[in-house]
């Protein structure tokens, strides 16, 4: 099966959309519409879902079918992801037919109700540039014990022809309400409900596997880049928290360095556009960060003041260069780059059976060479080209993340934790001596650089002791084994 074939997209509206989306008539009369009532089962202590499984029962009229699935790392054990089978009860069912026997010592009465999910599903059949595509509906709640949260979202899935279709209907969607990707299952949805509200999401591992073609591990690290990114775009958009902001840049600046790293396969004019865009995007949430950063470290009631008021202006150029036009534009063509691209139907020849190990090894290879070229002696020289060291820390940092489940015996996995380690212990020096070059720009930018109490702001160290430091840091960093070797 080609990369191309089977896709599925979601898409989440505003509830306040809804209505307006059901009212357009863009997709002419449903096939058919039902109400559903989902229930999610698990241990206690989630066991299921901790392991990479989810099991609901769904209720439909009078008819139930429970629903077992397999997700990520769990789904590559199994020839197929998913079990249903009708049931005549609401209690769970499981027995050698389902993967649940052998992963778990289930007792009866193990399993208990979590949380449901209502909605009123309404679904089409849409013919779109000569493909068939069905395109579900869903709004309705969420409801753990006291807690509900509303769902409002759109599935597109391509049951025959093109890929490109599905991002064709989603353009004729968003010209009518606003949309963003969805990155969160329902159940995924349903147990962080039952949690206190999380405030910032760090990144996840990213799962890659040895089999992998090398068109297909970028994706997969991409669109973790993306979901990382989304997960705290939501929390900023509700409580403007400057982790989550800082997370949402993270996010942005690992896709960036993916596109870096992944360059020998990223041969055409659109990725080296969107990676233009994602450029400014970052910067845009950079711009933000700097101020937060400063804002932390500020005491003095009237510096406090003013960087509240330019925090709060930053904040607002970020939320209008997510929503308006450019941005909304640079998340759909990046997604349908990612499932159409050029890359992934003609990849260089050289990369097109490569395992992406292989590709691996030589991709930390060269990022480490760079690193210990650029690095080699801090104190020689200038600012800028010790900034240039740092984001070759960066991208061998990020590097070992992406790829770190593909050497993860353990040999492999016990290198991994000590170059991490060195890599974070680096990373912390250079961060330091960046604020202390970068904070007097950026009070300028704000009109600071001139208050009597602007020093307060600046990290005050002494610069040659900081070389010094990362000079040691970079070098244990060279010094450690490569865990990929």
């Amino acid at each position: 099966m080609g990369l191309n074939t089977e896709i599925e997209i979601k898409l989440e509206l505003l509830p306040e959309d809804l209505d307006r989306f059901a009212a357009s008539g863009l997709l002419g009369e449903p096939a058919r519409v039902e109400s559903q009532r989902s229930v999610y089962f698990d241990t206690r202590a989630r066991d299921l879902f901790q392991s990479g499984f989810t099991l609901r029962i769904r209720t439909v009229g009078s008819a139930r079918t429970q629903t077992i699935k397999a997700t990520g790392a769990s789904a590559s054990v199994f020839a197929r992801p998913e079990w249903e089978q009708p049931l005549d009860s609401d209690e769970p069912v499981v027995d050698h037919t389902t993967p649940l026997a052998a992963q778990f010592d289930l007792e009866p009465g193990d399993l208990q109700a979590h949380f449901a999910v209502d909605v009123e599903r309404t679904t089409w059949k849409v013919k779109q540039d000569g493909a068939d595509v069905e395109v579900v509906l869903d709004r309705g709640l969420i409801t753990a014990g006291t807690r509900q949260t509303a769902i409002g979202e759109i599935e597109l899935e391509l049951k025959d022809g093109a890929p490109e279709a599905l991002f064709t209907l989603a353009r004729r969607i968003e010209a009518i309400v606003p949309i963003r990707f969805g990155v969160m299952s329902k159940a995924e949805r349903g147990f962080r409900l039952i949690d206190a509200e999380q405030m910032v999401f760090k990144a996840e591992p990213v799962e890659l596997d040895r089999e992998m073609r090398v068109a297909k591990s970028f994706r997969t690290v991409a669109l973790a880049c993306l979901r990382h990114h989304r997960l705290n775009e939501d929390v900023l958009r509700v409580r403007q928290n400057p982790e989550a902001l800082h997370q949402a840049r993270v996010a942005l600046r690992r896709l960036r360095s993916a596109f870096s790293l992944y360059r020998d396969l990223l041969q055409d004019d659109e990725s080296t556009r969107l990676k233009g865009e994602l450029k400014w995007l970052a910067g845009v949430f950079g711009k933000a960060r700097d101020v937060d950063v400063l804002l932390a470290r500020a005491s003095q009631p009237e510096l406090v003041e003013w960087l509240k008021t330019a925090r709060a202006a930053r904040y607002r150029e970020v939320f209008a260069a997510l929503d308006d036009g450019r941005g909304r534009a640079l998340m759909l063509d990046l997604h349908q780059w990612l499932h159409c691209g050029a890359y992934l139907s003609s990849p260089p020849a050289e990369l097109h059976d490569r395992p992406v190990t292989h590709f691996a090894e030589a991709v930390l290879d060269r990022e480490r060479r760079k690193l210990k070229k650029h690095g080699r002696a801090l104190a020689k020289i200038n600012d800028e080209e010790r900034h240039e060291a740092r984001k070759d820390a960066k991208k061998l940092r990020y590097a070992a993340e992406f790829f770190a489940t593909l050497f993860d015996d353990k040999r492999g996995a016990r290198r991994h934790k000590r170059f991490t380690a060195a890599m974070a212990a680096l990373q912390d020096e250079l961060g330091t001596l960046n604020d202390l070059v970068s904070a007097p720009h950026v009070l300028g930018e704000i009109g600071l650089e001139d208050h009597p109490d602007a020093g307060t702001l600046v990290v005050q160290a002494n610069k040659d002791k900081l070389i010094d430091r990362a000079q040691t840091a970079l070098d244990d960093v060279i010094d450690v084994k490569r865990f990929w070797r």
